[in-house]
Order: structure tokens, then sequence, then C-alpha cells
């Protein structure tokens, strides 16, 4: 690509970098002109898209390759590579090859089974068997081990049915021998039995949760067109679910995450079955991403088994025909002809295309319209930086090929084509949503064990994991807030979005596109927003004063005793300006002027005094470095430099967590330097939770849980001033505090879980158990401590 931008001749470049949405098919088609007519682009192509490059094909030798090494690992005891190995197999295998008049892939898949079985994941082992049968519906050996998998569920009379029919397609008398004593050593055991009901979340309802609340498109004056309500809502109300109009995985989560659904890859993921790029976490994903359904030729197994066998054996080969609305799209289809520039290109391009051809197939016709006007999506084009527009030109027209090169359609490249793509990406980065996982992990990043958490040492920390990207149609009608009203999350693809308070009929329905009040100063936010989406927050957080802002990355006055405020520059330019604005308002409406500060979350009114700061006659007067209440005056160089040198210390300790080389003599120097800070900073500076929580972490690392529990504690004292009350972040954290506790045995446990379930009940209601599983077994353990 840099190769590429390099060589366009700067005439070019300029007229791209001046270039508009009218007269955007002439700089494109001027740029088309430009590389038809140079090597490298062609070339760039061929490599991307060219069929005989292939390099995200199927190939057989790759497969046996993979294959030898994980029976290697089996025979030597090391189920996870083989586990491993075995996918990757399954990854590149052709759905056709065969290997000793067996069909490969089956191979592959009863391999994997019999890894898992040792692994004791028995379900698993279940379906990969039924993956096998449907290439081999014969695999005598398929059968025999499905039978010794659901013997050990204790599914037995599926065990025995599994074992009959193994009996049955077993050419081997050695084999048959072998099949009939399991089959009678089970029978003498348990006899015939009723199989238990087997429930799975895939086909549970989890949006039986009826949200009958009326929404209305609105258009404000500062941000266009947004969502209203059209009556009161209650807090945590669900107000809207929506499917994607298309969703793309990122590159980070391609081995951990299923690229149909976005959740988490199980130990039998399933690949493709026309090409190497992606895994699903069922075949029902990878049917509905674009896959193909293999029929095998060989149904003489039912010809010869009993009535009862062959209704049993034909309703397992039923479980493969998923139910698809008329109207489904697959996403990956067009993709799937071996190419590999689907894992190449950004996730952003990859989504453009898949929305493209989408558009393309629901009008029935190869024709290139208004892509703007038909996916009704605002776009900034005239806002995106030079740099931005080259390379939204370039990549536009490398898609386009590699769609014409590698899909069924027979696309016309042209100006007019290549600008409609063009504007796609636009509306793509102001209108997509990452869709996020929620993931607990302890201090080294390994997954949480919770079911040891009533002996563990460790905390457990939450984090959001970015796993896909997506284009929602209504949902992206909802506008920005810094201090939002809403909340959006997503269970499997869906899009969710819940009230966090009461909103009164009429007012907008806001959410965040990022940063928030008590994450990030408003000067902070505001640069994000306009470099990411092209505008200036104009919401309450950003135009009114509030203490989350001026306490952020605050220093406290000189004087011992003095609560007051002492800001720099750039923070203080920025508030000044929410003030000066208001006051401009409130002459032009003929009004006195009124400011109040939000947010203040305080019980004691005298902790902050910000009547010096809002009081507009003292704007003149307010300069960097002088404390807000009381006008002392702190040296801001000195105290930066401070700062600077006790995260020295405290950054040695975070590297000591992350090697588990935590001592006594790093935790004292940290302690002390949390001292140093407390002494320079504001005592609700962001900065001074971050450190406690660090030292938190420290403690529970060196299992000294009781200081650990204080300095967790102090971390959510200080967020509880920057956040409004029980704010998702607060909710997050009290999982850290509640992990301690437990491990502590602390009775006041249950009142920092009722806490925490109450946060996440208000953000997630119904899914807050689907969302945050771990919810469960606090309670649990709460109730162990209780008795």
């Amino acid at each position: 690509m840099e190769k590429l931008k390099s060589a366009i001749p700067e005439s070019l470049k300029r007229m791209v970098w001046d270039s508009t949405e009218h007269n955007l098919p002439q700089t494109c088609s001027s740029l088309l002109d430009f590389l038809l007519h140079f090597p490298l682009f062609h070339q760039m192509v061929k490599d991307l898209a060219g069929s005989d490059r292939a390099l995200c094909g199927k190939n057989k030798e790759d497969a046996l390759k993979w294959k030898v090494k994980g029976n290697h690992c089996f025979a030597t005891g090391d189920y996870g590579n083989a586990l491993d190995s075995y996918s990757q197999a399954l990854r590149v295998a052709p759905i056709q090859a065969d290997e000793m008049d067996n069909n490969l892939v089956a191979t592959l898949y009863l391999n994997r089974a019999f890894v898992l079985y040792k692994m004791n994941h028995l379900t698993e082992c279940v379906r990969d068997c039924d993956r096998a049968l449907q290439f081999y519906p014969s695999y005598a050996k398929a059968w025999y081990r499905r039978g010794l998998a659901n013997a050990s569920l204790g599914v037995y009379d599926y065990a025995i049915n599994d074992l009959n029919v193994a009996k049955s397609v077993e050419v081997s008398a050695g084999g048959r021998g072998q099949i009939e004593n399991e089959l009678q050593t089970l029978l003498d055991q348990h006899g015939r039995t009723n199989p238990p009901l087997q429930l799975s979340l895939e086909n549970l309802n989890i949006f039986d949760e009826p949200h009958q609340i009326k929404l209305q498109c609105v258009n404000t004056p500062d941000k266009a067109r947004g969502m209203a309500s059209t009556s009161d809502i209650p807090r945590a109300s669900l107000v809207h679910t929506e499917e994607p109009l298309a969703i793309v995985i990122l590159k980070n989560c391609r081995e951990s995450h299923c690229h149909y659904c976005l959740n988490d890859l199980p130990v039998d993921k399933v690949p493709c079955t026309s090409c190497s790029i992606p895994f699903y976490c069922s075949q029902n994903c990878q049917v509905l991403a674009g896959g193909r359904l293999y029929y095998p030729r060989d149904r003489v197994i039912l010809e010869n088994l009993s009535g009862t066998l062959k209704q049993y054996v034909a309703q397992i080969m039923l479980d493969y025909n998923p139910e698809t609305d008329s109207d489904h799209i697959p996403e990956h289809k067009h993709e799937c002809k071996g190419a590999h520039w689907p894992s190449v290109l950004p996730s952003e391009i990859v989504l453009a295309g898949r929305l493209f051809v989408k558009s393309l197939m629901q009008r029935g016709s190869q024709e290139i319209s208004n892509l703007r006007e038909i996916l009704e999506l605002s776009h900034h084009y005239s806002q995106m930086s030079p740099e931005s527009k080259l390379e939204s030109h370039i990549y536009s027209t490398v898609l386009l090929f590699c769609l014409q090169h590698s899909s069924d359609f027979e696309i016309q490249i042209n100006g007019f084509a290549i600008a409609q793509v063009v504007i796609l990406i636009s509306q793509i980065r102001v209108n997509s949503m990452t869709i996020v996982r929620m993931k607990s992990t302890d201090i080294q990043g390994h997954d949480y064990q919770y079911d040891k958490v009533s002996s563990g040492a460790l905390t457990s920390i939450v984090e959001q994991v970015k796993v896909g990207q997506a284009i929602y149609r209504d949902g992206s009608l909802f506008n920005h807030s810094c201090q939002p009203n809403i909340h959006a999350y997503f269970i499997s693809r869906t899009l969710c979005i819940r009230t966090t308070e009461s909103v009164a009929a009429g007012c907008d329905l806001e959410l965040s596109y990022g940063p928030q009040v008590g994450q990030w100063d408003a000067k902070d936010r505001n640069e994000f927003l306009e470099n990411e989406y092209s505008f200036r927050c104009q919401c309450s957080g950003c135009s009114k004063a509030n203490l989350s802002d001026l306490v952020l990355n605050a220093f406290r006055c000189v004087k011992s005793n003095c609560p007051g405020i002492v800001l720099d520059a750039s923070v203080l330019n920025c508030e000044k300006h929410k003030i000066k604005k208001l006051a401009s308002i409130s002459r032009t409406s003929s009004c006195e002027p009124h400011f109040q500060a939000e947010n203040l979350n305080s019980d004691n009114k005298n902790e902050v005094t910000l009547d010096a700061f809002l009081c507009s006659n003292n704007l003149p007067n307010m300069n960097p470095g002088f404390c807000l209440k009381c006008g002392s005056y702190r040296d801001l160089e000195s105290s930066r430099s401070a700062v600077d040198k006790a995260w020295k210390c405290i950054r040695r300790l975070q590297d000591a967590i992350v090697s588990e080389d935590v001592s006594g003599f790093k935790l004292s120097d940290a302690s002390k330097s949390l001292d140093l800070l407390k002494s320079i900073l504001h005592a609700y500076n962001r900065s001074i939770a971050e450190v406690e929580d660090i030292l938190a972490q420290a403690f529970c690392l060196v299992g000294d849980l009781q200081p650990a529990r204080d300095h967790c504690k102090a971390s959510i004292e200080i967020l509880e001033k920057l956040y409004p009350r029980n704010h998702i972040v607060i909710g997050h954290e009290l999982v850290k505090l509640s992990s301690i506790q437990l491990a502590l045995r602390d009775s006041t446990a249950s009142e920092t879980i009722n806490q925490l379930a109450n946060i996440f009940s208000c953000y997630y209601g119904k899914h807050a158990d689907t969302i945050f599983p771990p919810l469960q077994i606090f309670r649990k353990e709460t109730q162990k401590i209780v008795l």
C-alpha cells in the first residue's frame, strides 16, 4: 500500500486531497486511469485475488502434515497440541479428499473427537463424531466413539443406539466383537433409560423480555438526526434490539472468536468448508455465514438398519439443516474462493465489501446505485484528512477489483462505482459500532477460575475485548453523549440498548461513542471525537462545569487544609470555554446567566468549592497553577517532575506484577510513591485511583489480601466521585473487590455483590447472567459465607 501511495503523482494526490462529495467521481476516475497503467497495481490485485494464488484455499498436503503432527502429539499424551493440530488440519482439508479409502475430513473429525474424549470434553466429542458421520455415515468408529461419549454423559439410550449402529456397519469380526462386549456391559449395568432433557443456550430465547417502548427519530439543531422517547421510560428498560446490516470480526480475534456470531470459539471449532480463513463456533454459524453443507453419497446405512435405528440415524442426519430466513444473505460467501484479500485488507474495508455485495443482492441487480441513499447513513467525507481520503480512494479501487475477481458479479468498475465505495467507507467510519465481549481474567491475564474463588488469592479483572465491527441501520441514529442515558451491549450479533437512568418523554436517548465523563476530561474527549467522528461534542458533560472534568487531572492546593483545585493551562482554558459559551447563550436569550456544577457525587458540599470557578465575573482572574478556592500558587513544572518520578517507581511494580516478581521492596517503594502523589495531586485525581488499584493487584499477588482490599476500596471511592452513581465502570471495580472479599471470607462481600448485581441488572437487565456468568457463582459463594 505504501509503495502504491508513494508512486501516485503529486498533482493527482492534491486532486484527491481537495476532493468533495460532488467531484468525487472525477477524482476516482483520474486515480483509476493512473492505476490501470501502473504494473504494481495489477500485481497487487493478482496477489490478493488471483485464483492461481489461492493462498487461503484448501490443501490436502498441508492437512496431512497437520494430521501427522496431531498423531504424534496424541501418542505422546500432548492432548492440547494434538487438538490444535487436528483443528488446523480440518481448516485446510478439502471436503472431497480421501485417505486410505476414508474421507479425510471425517477421519480428522474422528481423531479430534478422540482427543476431546481424553480431555473429558464429552459433549464436544459427540458433536465431532456427528460431523464425521455427516461426511461418512457408515463410519463404524465414529458411531462407536459416539456411544462411549454418550455413556460417559449418562445418556444411555443414545449410547446403546450408537453401539447398535456401530455393530451393524462394522465389517470386521474383531471390531464387531469389541462393540458387542461394550454393548453388553452397558446393558448389564444400566439397561434402558430415558435420556435426560438437554438444553442449549442456542435453543433458548434470551430475548423474551418485551420492549413495547416506542421511539421516534427527531432532528436537533446540534446533532441532526437522533432518537427520542415518546413516553417516560423507567431505568433499566430494554428500548431497542437489532440485527446488523453487516458485521466483520477484527483481525486479532480470528483465532479466538466465531467469525459469524463473534462468541468465544469452543474447543470443537468448525472451519469453513471452502476456504481456510474462518473458524465458527458451530455448523449452524458456518452455514449462516455462507458455507455449504456436505451431503455424502453414502446413504446405504439406512437400508441395513431396523426401523428404530433407521429413525434414530435419520434424526441425527437431519440436525444439519439450519433454518434461515428467505431474505438472509450470507456474508462470507463472496469471499470464499480461496483468495486471501479478506484476511489481508483492513477489517473496515472487508466490511465495506460485505455491505456493497449485500446491497447488490438485495436489489437483485448488478447495477451500482447511490449507496448513500440506499443505506441511509450519514458520512463526513468532507471532514476526512487528506491522507484518509487518499487511502479510501486506493482501498475502494482495490476492493472492487478483488470483488470482481472472486465474486459471481460482473462489476463495472469506473469513477462512479469507486466513489460509491469511498462514501461507503466514510459511512462505516462514522456509523459503525465496535462489538465487545466481557472477559474476566486474573492479574496475569489468564482466564479467572471462579470455581476456585473461595481459595484463590488473585483478584478478578473485568475487561471489554473488542471483537468485531458492525453496521446497525437504526442503531446508528442514536447520538453520542459523554454522560449517556442508555447503554449498548451485544448478545451474539444482536445489538441491545437499555436505559441506565429514567428518561422523560421527549428526551433524547444518547449513548457513548467511547469517551465518557469520569474517563477522560473534556479536552481529551473532544479531541478524540473530532479525530474519530469529525464532530465537537455539545452534550451537557462538555458544555457545563462538572466535578469530574475539573479534578480528573487536577493538582491539590499547597495548603494542606484547603480542598481547592489547581488546574493546568489546557484544562483551565477548556473549562473557561464552557462558562463563556453558557454566558453567551444566556445573553442571547436575555436570561440571567445561571451556572451549576453537575455530577458532584458528594455528600459534603464543602469538599470542593466551585463558586469561584462558576462565577463568570472571576474568569479573567483565573490562571494556571492558582488554587480556585484560596488563590495559593503551585509550581506546576516542579509538581509534574515529582509526579513523573513517582510513576517510574509505580511502573516498576506494574512490570513486577506481569512477571510475577513482586517483592516487599517494590511494594514499599510504590506505597511511598502513592503518598507522594497524594501530596501533589487532588484527592479525586484519577491517577491516584489507578495507583490504588495497582497496589491492590500487587498485594493480591503476594497473598496479602487485607491491604489489597483496602487499596481496592480506596480506588472505588475515587471513581464514585468521578462517575455517576452505579456506573458500569464502578461495577467492574466491584468485581475485583468481591473476589478479594470472598477469598477473605469477608461477611461484607454480600453488600458488595448486591451492589454489583444492581449495577449489572441496570445495564444488562435479564441478560446480566448471560453477559457475566460469574455473578451466579459470586452469589453462591456469598451464601456459603453466611451459612
